[in-house]
């Protein structure tokens, strides 16, 4: 428990902080799932869109620093790979 006023304040921000990020990230993970399904799926337009769209929300998680940088190229390579193999 926080012992003075600025460590309880601190402690309400935390949890205000993590309750965004949690939803954030779960924004992305659902578009990169929605990505990856329509490119399993075979159909090249759906796919195309929900890589645009997954490609938006993980590149706005690295832009906030809620994900490294590398990690958000590595989703938005392999997502984008996945898509152009269907050719």
């Amino acid at each position: 428990m926080a012992n003075t006023k600025s460590a309880e304040k601190a402690a309400r921000q935390a949890e205000k902080h993590r309750a965004r990020n949690v939803a954030l990230r779960s924004r992305a993970r659902s578009g990169l799932r929605k990505a990856a399904a329509a490119a399993g799926a075979g159909d090249k337009a759906a796919a195309t869109a929900a890589l645009r769209e997954a490609t938006s929300l993980v590149d706005a998680l690295a832009a906030k620093g809620k994900i490294h940088r590398n990690k958000a190229a590595r989703h938005k390579s392999r997502l984008s790979a996945r898509v152009k193999k269907m050719g």
